[in-house]
């Protein structure tokens, strides 16, 4: 009757050794989780610039359009900024968008809102007020200003627009615009991840509302040349939903 026990108690033993066996073996073949089988981070992209970034005359402004066509084309993205505005169908309404700003006052902040929102990429719209104030110079802070983006976050990419026309003083913003191109391919030739944008073109006086801010039809225009833009250069936007290599930094700190 002991012998029989003890044989039944080593059967027992054997029978969970082995399913034990087997359930670490099953475990041992299944596919290890990888970084792809996770949600991918969104790309995180700045909208960056004056009242024009904003949207003065239309809430969000080019942001809407330009929202929709990402999201029409499956790239997952995250608008980033501290400041906020536009309708409902402008499924993210954050940006860096400052209405009456110089060239020299986003200079003045940026470092910290590239500290804080850390994006991917930046859409920089700027100098039109600058227009009325020193024009001549205006250039020169608009290329400090692309050295100081460039040299604290070499990973994103900076799109730097052309701005739009003004009603007013076309003769001065086209002498402001005619010098961007080169400020933008130096800084490429450098290896910097700076690409030009072509807005003044795009638009017509007859896309302004007032004579300086773009009407419905002009913010349209202006989202599909940043669109446009975007798709021209692999990374900036993902591929196929893929977010950038700069994403492995680390998450904004703030959201809002």
């Amino acid at each position: 009757m002991t012998r029989t026990r003890h044989l039944l108690s080593g059967l027992v033993a054997l029978v969970a050794l082995l399913l034990g066996m087997a359930s670490t073996a099953s475990a041992a073949s299944a596919s290890p989780a990888s970084p792809a089988d996770s949600d991918a981070a969104p790309v995180r992209v700045m909208p960056l610039g004056d009242s024009i970034t904003d949207g003065f005359n239309v809430p969000g402004g080019y942001r809407i359009d330009l929202w929709q066509k990402l999201v029409a084309g499956g790239h997952e993205v995250d608008f980033v900024g501290s400041q906020v505005n536009g309708p409902g169908n402008l499924g993210d309404r954050d940006h860096e968008g400052h209405s009456g700003w110089t060239i020299a006052q986003i200079d003045s902040n940026i470092t910290n809102w590239l500290r804080t929102y850390t994006p991917d990429t930046i859409l920089l719209h700027i100098g039109t007020n600058d227009m009325y104030g020193d024009p001549g110079s205006a250039s020169a802070r608009l290329a400090t200003l692309i050295d100081r983006i460039t040299a604290q976050a070499p990973d994103t990419h900076l799109f730097v627009s052309t701005i739009v026309p003004l009603t007013w003083r076309d003769q001065t913003v086209r002498a402001f615009n005619a010098a961007i191109p080169g400020i933008v391919q130096s800084r490429a030739d450098a290896g910097k991840r700076v690409h030009l944008v072509e807005m003044y073109s795009k638009l017509t006086t007859a896309d302004l509302a007032d004579g300086v801010h773009p009407n419905a039809t002009g913010y349209s225009k202006m989202a599909t040349a940043w669109y446009e833009a975007l798709l021209s250069v692999p990374g900036s936007i993902g591929a196929d939903g893929t977010p950038t290599p700069a994403l492995e930094r680390q998450p904004a700190a703030a959201r809002s």
